[in-house]
């Protein structure tokens, strides 16, 4: 059996495997995306997700609560029954349940009793608490999550956000209204041809109604700043009177456009200078890397050429001078490959993930997918990363191949899982809904160990059976001595800026990305996200290449390391840039809040770190054996 078979024949196990996984725990889901046909009087329901913390502006919290959360006291439906979520849906914090909430298709009702709660004083802190942290709840009708319309700050414009405010807060020395009345404006489109309605769309308009009339339309209230509000007493003990009203309206927007509200409601001229600002910057370095390989370095490889056909004995000069040095073994082999192996799988995972989503395979009514996907192609990619890690190491002369095997299934992922285990117990003490459940946790470990590491192993033999890469030139037995470099031609300096080209190229999309993950809005320009990657993995290896020619030029040849850690350097100032965040733009104050802030933040500059530093070890690895494949060397 061939190697390509028996890579073949171990992936579809793979693919067997997974699927054996997905199907036997309700934590890997993936809905249809096929519209679902109601007749008049047909019951919707209404579905309940966790309470998430922020404002469009403000974010005081990145801890969510479950619906249910007893303290909240809101109305359970008879039998609670949990919605099967997908993998990535469970990680990001979904916790979707069913509600006691009666709609029927095209039947309106007014100011309807949902049920009578009772709220103790020590729940009336906590509920108050989360008024003045901006938590909003999150609701979902067939599939749509409900969206809230209120007035921009300028008065006139209309401003759409997802979920709709817990309350309302009254400021430093006023006690928050709680929200207990829902007015639900539910659009829906008449399908002519089926004969059947669709939903297409679903608002809310909370209010706070201290003693609603039932039946009767707002509640017998008016609905203006004088209305008297529900105000919880943090002393004792209280109660609330849930009550909803429902109201549909058909609308032209058909369903295959319905989730255009949700994902046009951006700023594509902020993505457009974003773009034009990465492509100038690339444009630059393009421009001065074809300066240098067309004109300087093009001379330089005539030159050398020149000199060599000559009888008289002639000096080396330039970055010829170290061609017995430049592939002297790096320092710690084991480590680089290891690491670039694995920044190679992280490569691949991110770029075919967005190519997918880029090209409208991920549905934002899959709830998740995005995550899942990439998880389960992090999963198989560790084929590659036990492949690039064995053929690196073998080329540096390594002999203890299982140390490198285990090194390159285990250790940057056993990092990722470790830091993430630990945030976990964080939410975990916060009684979060965000806390990923046990069985989640234990698929996630056999996924790990029953995929990702025997494909990472089966890689790791495939890259030890093939013949070694050979250098252009051979090492000398004894080491160059390497003069004094200049300022920023010394390592901590040339890293620093090669680094912050590549963050320059991304820093604005990357602010709609934060903005994405911690305000809970849906980022979906995966086609301005696609171009973006793509400017990002050229400047990447052309920044590398070019402070890599200046550092052989100088007589430096350790350039190894330094190639990793020049594009590598952009993920300190994406943290930097995180750092920045926030204290400019969040008002977190919680110790928990805070350490699962910058946790996440260290995770994902660690595996962008990981990523860019392959993309630059690459391209100055095939840079540097084509320049001294060009020369003529006794």
């Amino acid at each position: 059996m061939s190697r390509l078979t028996r890579l073949s024949f171990v992936a579809a196990a793979s693919v067997v495997l997974l699927g054996c996984l997905i199907s036997t725990t309700d934590a890997f889901y993936l809905p249809g995306v096929a519209p679902k046909e109601y007749s008049e009087g047909d019951p919707v329901a209404l579905m309940v997700n966790a309470l998430t913390p922020g404002s469009d502006t403000e974010l005081k919290s990145v801890i969510s609560f479950d619906y249910y959360d007893p303290r909240l006291a809101f109305c359970p439906p008879t039998t609670e029954k949990a919605q099967a979520e997908s993998l990535g849906s469970i990680l990001f914090g979904d916790r979707i349940w069913n509600s006691p909430y009666e709609i029927k298709m095209l039947e309106d009702s007014e100011c309807k009793l949902l049920c009578k709660a009772d709220i103790k004083a020590e729940n009336a802190e906590f509920i108050n608490n989360r008024i003045r942290e901006n938590y909003a709840v999150n609701w979902l009708v067939d599939g749509l999550p409900v969206r809230h319309e209120r007035l921009g700050r300028d008065g006139k414009t209309p401003v759409i956000s997802l979920g709709f405010p817990l309350g309302e807060d009254g400021g430093a020395h006023k006690v928050p209204r709680m929200h207990n009345h829902y007015d639900i404006r539910v659009e829906y489109h008449r399908n002519r041809e089926m004969q059947s309605l669709r939903v297409v769309g679903i608002t809310v308009d909370p209010s706070s109604i201290a003693n609603p009339q039932i039946g009767v339309a707002g509640c017998g209230t008016l609905q203006d700043d004088q209305t008297v509000g529900v105000s919880l007493d943090e002393k004792k003990d209280g109660s609330v009177t849930y009550t909803y009203s429902v109201h549909w309206n058909e609308v032209a927007t058909a369903w295959a456009t319905r989730w255009d509200r949700y994902l046009l409601g951006g700023e594509p001229r902020i993505h457009w200078f974003s773009l034009v600002d990465s492509i100038i910057i690339v444009l630059f370095l393009t421009g001065m890397v074809a300066m240098i390989l067309l004109r300087a370095l093009h001379k330089d490889i005539s030159r050398y050429n020149q000199l060599e056909a000559q009888e008289d004995i002639q000096e080396d000069f330039g970055w010829k001078l170290v061609h017995g040095d430049v592939f002297r073994t790096p320092s710690y082999p084991m480590l680089l490959s290891i690491i670039v192996g694995n920044g190679t799988q992280m490569f691949l995972m991110a770029t075919v993930t967005i190519v997918f989503a880029a090209l409208g395979f991920l549905s934002p009514s899959n709830r998740g997918s995005l995550a899942t996907v990439m998880i389960v192609f992090y999963m198989f990619f560790g084929v590659i990363a036990g492949f690039v890690s064995a053929r690196l190491y073998k080329m540096f002369g390594g002999e203890a191949w299982k140390l490198n095997i285990l090194g390159t299934a285990f250790l940057v992922p056993a990092i990722i899982f470790g830091a993430f285990v630990g945030l976990n117990f964080f939410l975990i003490g916060a009684s979060s809904s965000g806390a990923v459940p046990f069985g989640t946790m234990v698929g996630i470990v056999a996924m790990w160990f029953l995929i990702s590491t025997p494909l990472s192993v089966i890689g790791s033999y495939l890259g030890f059976q093939r013949p070694r890469i050979e250098y252009p030139v051979t090492a000398n037995q004894i080491p160059r001595q390497i003069p004094e470099q200049v300022f920023y031609l010394r390592p901590i300096p040339s890293m620093l800026i090669g680094g912050v080209l590549p963050f320059g190229a991304i820093f604005i999309e990357l602010y709609f990305i934060m903005n994405s993950i911690w305000f809970h809005k849906i980022y979906y320009v995966f086609g301005f996200l696609f171009l973006v990657f793509g400017i990002l993995i050229v400047t990447c290896a052309e920044v590398t290449i070019l402070m890599c020619y200046f550092h052989l030029c100088a007589e430096d040849y350790h350039w190894w390391w330094r190639a990793f850690f020049t594009s590598g350097a952009s993920a300190f100032y994406v943290f930097g840039y995180a750092v920045s965040y926030y204290f400019t733009t969040l008002q977190i104050k919680s110790f928990t809040s805070m350490v699962l802030y910058f946790g996440w933040t260290t995770i994902m500059s660690l595996m962008f770190f990981v990523l860019s530093g392959a993309i630059g070890f690459f391209s100055t690895f095939v840079f540097v054996r084509k320049i001294y494949g060009s020369i003529k060397i006794d």
